[in-house]
């Protein structure tokens, strides 16, 4: 790992634990969430992130903990269409709003999995599936880009507005194909560029943490997912969260014949016995330009709400505010 992807994990790492300790401390996670930096760009961060992009209903008996602590950009089940005696992960689980949503729907026969690297959010995460009496739900501490659970281990791969924030998009797409049995898929929830918006163009629309800059494009996704092995692959849009940037649907299917751990020799330096393909399909991202165009803390710190931000941050390569609020020990 480079020290200028460590300085955008760190960066991601922190601004979940500030949404974490935020919801616990009842102020919720709006101001200082990673939707913060689309919300200066489109409006109402409800609009695009969040609880209020799940069904009516279909969070009503959730702790209030794990619908606050919401911060994606769809619903991922919907996506999945979930049945009963499945294994779930779900990558970037945050507060576990979608593994809790999960495990109801996969029954006490299914089992699901939430996978995070941020110990605020596992703690939260935990504490929310006791009390929704959730007993066949596990959350376990990593990376999306080297999943700790053996091959073949789930059904199906859900994630809610996670992939845009890994500097290794490749190694998340292979590690979702090896931990899938033959015959599963994923369904999930992310940004997505359309086609024609360059990689300059994604970080003039938003930042690295705030699921914009590192969004794939459209034909980016459908060509890392088929590099990958994966087939039935499809993106579909489903609304603006900046110009020319969406949310989206991802599906892809493993095959039933896909090469198993017997089958390949062991390359991996995780779980994984499966050697991945060569994908240099992605776009290179200066994810270090991120972190220099941002609002200094100091100035973040006094002006924390996105309206004051878009005045009182200079102009830079990134639209103001963009950054969003940063800890100063506050």
């Amino acid at each position: 790992m480079t020290a200028s992807t460590d300085v955008v994990r760190e960066q991601v790492r922190e601004r979940y634990a500030a949404a974490a300790r935020a919801v616990g401390s009842g102020t919720g996670a709006s101001c200082c969430g990673p939707d913060d930096a689309v919300a200066t760009v489109t409006g109402s961060p409800t609009d695009v992130f969040g609880a209020g992009l799940y069904e009516p209903g279909q969070t009503g008996e959730l702790p209030e903990e794990a619908v606050l602590a919401s911060l994606g950009c769809g619903n991922p089940l919907a996506v999945a269409e979930l049945r009963a005696g499945e294994r779930v992960l779900d990558l970037g689980s945050g507060g576990g709003i979608d593994v809790l949503l999960s495990a109801r729907r996969v029954g006490l026969s299914g089992y699901a999995y939430g996978l995070d690297m941020t110990d605020e959010m596992l703690e939260l995460a935990r504490a929310n599936a006791s009390k929704a009496g959730a007993t066949n739900v596990e959350f376990v501490k990593g990376h999306i880009e080297a999943v700790p659970l053996p091959d073949a281990a789930v059904d199906v791969v859900i994630s809610n507005c996670v992939i845009n924030l890994s500097t290794d998009k490749p190694a998340v797409l292979s590690e979702m194909f090896r931990v899938l049995t033959p015959g599963g898929r994923i369904g999930i929830s992310d940004v997505v560029a359309e086609d024609h918006v360059t990689p300059e163009q994604r970080a003039e629309r938003g930042s690295y943490v705030g699921c914009v800059a590192g969004a794939l494009s459209r034909a980016e996704y459908l060509q890392g997912l088929a590099a990958m092995g994966f087939t039935d692959t499809e993106v579909v849009f489903t609304h603006e969260v900046a110009p020319g940037m969406h949310g989206a649907i991802v599906r892809a299917t493993k095959p039933l014949d896909a090469p198993t751990a017997s089958d390949s020799p062991a390359t991996s330096t995780t779980t994984s016995n499966w050697a991945a393909p060569v994908w240099t399909g992605l776009p290179v991202t200066d994810v270090t330009a991120d972190a220099a165009s941002c609002c200094a803390p100091a100035v973040q710190d006094s002006c924390c709400e996105p309206a004051a931000k878009a005045d009182c941050c200079e102009a830079s390569a990134h639209l103001a505010g963009t950054c969003g609020c940063q800890e100063t020990g506050r």
